[in-house]
């Protein structure tokens, strides 16, 4: 892979992350686009490292809760922090069924199928518009809303669909407080990310040659620091209700990925 795609392809996994408009689906488009002709196993390892970048970023950003998290859990007690934890392991379940039952049928999906990576994109687009019309509210997250939220993101798992945007989506359709939805997003996904790196290190699936550093650092830096800024951004967008915007562009988006797909 040419470092400059590397670098493009970085900087659409660190926006597209945390903004609601499917990092996976904007990096199956990026593919097509830069004509990416890597091999599966060097394209696993970029996707993975990519990730792992995001995942650093929001640890970042949420160090300071994370490491509160840390200290109620380590008290052993059924205090808020413990609820939280246990409320995030929860909504893990949906996802983890899917990815460990369903796994081949949804690389299968992957794979320049600019189609469906269209069409999800304007089902993001309309679950955007309604949680910009939801009422904000001081709820917290409860149990059964975390499983709901985490078969959100489950379903986010399709190309096209956004992790931020269908779970952040949901909490608030669900009449959670718009900051605690987005927090409560941005957290559930960090075991997650970490588990499917996990398991594709240890799958021996992943082929590492050192002439591609430069590639994957470049790629990993960029993925890394337009993480901490789209996660930041996002935050803010949220409490303001700026939701339509995205959905907007995701309308448009996918719009032209199903003119695309079709002409080809």
């Amino acid at each position: 892979m040419e470092i400059i795609d590397s670098i493009i392809l970085g900087i659409v996994q660190g926006l597209t992350e945390f903004l609601p408009v499917s990092s996976s689906g904007h990096l199956e488009l990026g593919k097509a686009i830069l004509g990416d002709q890597s091999v599966p196993e060097e394209s696993l390892l970029f996707t993975v490292v990519l990730h792992f970048a995001t995942a650093l970023s929001t640890i970042v950003i949420f160090r300071k809760d994370i490491w509160s998290l840390i200290q109620g859990v380590l008290k052993f007690e059924w205090n808020e922090d413990l609820q939280f934890v246990s409320k995030i392991a929860l909504s893990m379940l949906p996802a983890v069924f899917v990815g460990l039952f369903f796994e081949k049928e949804l690389e299968a999906l992957f794979g320049n199928n600019i189609l469906l990576v269209g069409c999800m994109l304007i089902v993001t687009a309309v679950l955007l518009f309604l949680a910009d019309k939801a009422k904000d509210t001081d709820k917290k997250v409860t149990f059964k809303n975390a499983f709901v939220i985490g078969i959100s993101q489950a379903i986010a798992m399709l190309p096209g669909i956004s992790r931020s945007g269908a779970t952040i989506s949901t909490s608030v359709l669900l009449g959670n407080d718009k900051t605690k939805a987005a927090r409560f997003s941005f957290l559930m996904v960090i075991p997650l990310i970490f588990g499917k790196i996990a398991k594709d290190v240890l799958s021996g699936d992943l082929t590492y040659d050192a002439q591609n550093f430069t590639s994957l650092s470049l790629g990993f830096i960029a993925a890394f620091v337009s993480g901490l800024f789209a996660c930041t951004w996002m935050i803010s967008l949220v409490k303001k209700s700026k939701l339509s915007y995205f959905a907007y562009y995701c309308v448009i988006v996918g719009v032209i990925a199903i003119i695309f797909s079709l002409m080809n």
